[in-house]
């Protein structure tokens, strides 16, 4: 008899990515996967998918520590969080856990995210998750990062929350003075287009040849500005979080595999957007770890070009036997279907 993810269990490998794709690329809660498979006579409760998906993930976790590591061993590493409602322990309530992500940046040749679920959004569990990690860090700013900066990790700043924070000011009050730092920022933004698919010594180039002269411009040019607005107004507090920050947010001048902003992985972070939408909250916190070990894997399928199901299907058939040596294998930047 092959060997099962669920020992002795009734699910195959199939029915099993069925669920998992359903769940967390579908966004199909489990109560309404039991009322697909109801019409179609399968008496399948969703108590009975819930333990599933939670064997899964267990036996998933293997997989997902080596993609961590994988991840890790990049230089440039982007992060972002965003809550999502945990119910709180032996209570009916919820309250506001979080999920990180971290990915590779689009320059990097291994695509890949990983998820890391955690009850709060204190600074300990990204300093848990990056361990000794000591490369640059691409992210908002937020303030639990910076305690690895200050252990030797790098901040690279983000220029597009730079770029929304005029874009808000010329909205609210059709502001000239914002509008001319779009502009600025938007010549910034060109300069990316033209180097987006070179190499990472002549993206570099090209930044100081035509994008640094651009920065410096519009850092002289925000200095000045600064001087002649109030402060405490809205236009002030617009200038200041570039000027606090442009040290920052020009760091990726001066390395052709930095990107210019963390939205990468603000597009890695939407599938958690769309998904506490349907799911509306994790059950535990065992179970959103879980669900971030499942959703790194078929997101970074995603980022590979893999069909998610066709991908967990496979990982699922060979897991069992597969020699914890050769457990990269199954990775999905290193998967081949079977």
């Amino acid at each position: 008899v092959q060997a099962q993810v669920i020992d002795k269990g009734i699910p195959t490998a199939g029915l099993l990515a069925h669920v998992m794709v359903a769940k967390f690329a579908d966004h199909l809660p489990l109560y309404r996967q039991e009322k697909i498979f109801g019409r179609a006579g399968l008496a399948v409760p969703r108590s009975t998918l819930a333990q599933w998906v939670g064997q899964t993930g267990v036996q998933l976790q293997p997989l997902v520590d080596a993609l961590r590591e994988a991840v890790l061993a990049q230089q440039v590493v982007h992060a972002d969080e965003t809550p999502v409602q945990m119910l709180a322990p032996g209570q009916k309530k919820t309250h506001r856990a979080y999920v990180w992500a971290y990915c590779t940046t689009p320059f990097a040749a291994l695509k890949a995210v990983v998820y890391d679920f955690s009850p709060s959004r204190a600074g300990e569990h990204a300093r848990n998750f990056l361990g000794s990690w000591n490369g640059k860090l691409v992210c908002d700013d937020f303030a639990g990062y910076k305690a690895g900066f200050e252990k030797g990790m790098t901040e690279i700043g983000c220029m597009a929350h730079a770029r929304r924070k005029f874009f808000d000011l010329h909205v609210a009050n059709k502001s000239q003075l914002a509008e001319q730092a779009l502009h600025s920022i938007g010549g910034l933004y060109e300069v990316e287009r033209q180097a987006r698919d070179m190499s990472d010594e002549d993206r570099w180039r090209i930044r100081q040849e035509k994008a640094a002269p651009l920065a410096k411009a519009l850092h002289e040019w925000m200095l000045t500005q600064r001087d002649l607005v109030p402060n405490g107004s809205a236009t002030a507090q617009t200038l200041d979080y570039s000027l606090k920050r442009w040290v920052a947010l020009t760091r990726y001048l001066d390395d052709g595999a930095v990107p210019i902003d963390n939205n990468p992985v603000e597009n890695q972070i939407r599938p958690w957007a769309l998904g506490r939408s349907n799911w509306l909250f994790a059950g535990s916190l065992r179970s959103g770890k879980r669900a971030a070990a499942i959703m790194s894997l078929i997101q970074s399928a995603r980022m590979n070009g893999h069909d998610p199901y066709a991908y967990l299907k496979d990982v699922l058939t060979r897991l069992p036997t597969q020699q914890a040596s050769e457990i990269e294998l199954l990775l999905p930047h290193q998967w081949v279907s079977g």
